[in-house]
């Protein structure tokens, strides 16, 4: 059974995770703000192995080396990003999960890319770039 469950826009790309999200995470690149067409992105890193899609992930596009992002292949929607150094990981879109409300993100990547005019006011930890580091530390493993 799926914990987490969601759809593209359309609902002919069906997404469902097993497990709770290793992190979630705002980001503010000109990369996720362009995929998006929003002042910012807002992704859920899960385990490659604990999430599916039906009937597939849709299309793959790659515009920067070592992204790979997916979108339904109906209506466009934005699903997922992978990232080559990130590995074992994927990031599902928050929009597109269904208890996108229980998922509070924990960083701000990229906070120096924000857009002047948009003020978020949280305690998650803002990283000027990348979040990579962080990311990296809480998705991976802890030895048995």
């Amino acid at each position: 059974m799926s914990k987490f469950t969601g759809r593209c826009y359309c609902g002919a790309t069906k997404v469902f995770a097993k497990e709770e999200p290793k992190a979630v995470t705002y980001c503010h690149c000109d990369d996720c703000r362009r995929v998006t067409g929003a002042p910012l992105a807002a992704f859920a890193a899960f385990e490659n192995a604990t999430v599916s899609f039906e009937p597939n992930e849709g299309r793959s596009v790659t515009v920067n080396h070592g992204v790979t992002r997916t979108f339904c292949q109906a209506c466009g929607s934005p699903l997922t990003g992978r990232y080559d150094y990130l590995p074992g990981m994927v990031y599902i879109a928050l929009g597109v999960l269904d208890q996108a409300d229980e998922l509070t993100p924990q960083f701000h990547a990229h906070e120096s890319n924000r857009l002047p005019w948009l003020k978020i006011d949280d305690k998650c930890k803002r990283m000027a770039t990348s979040a990579r580091e962080a990311l990296i530390a809480v998705s991976v493993k802890p030895k048995e």
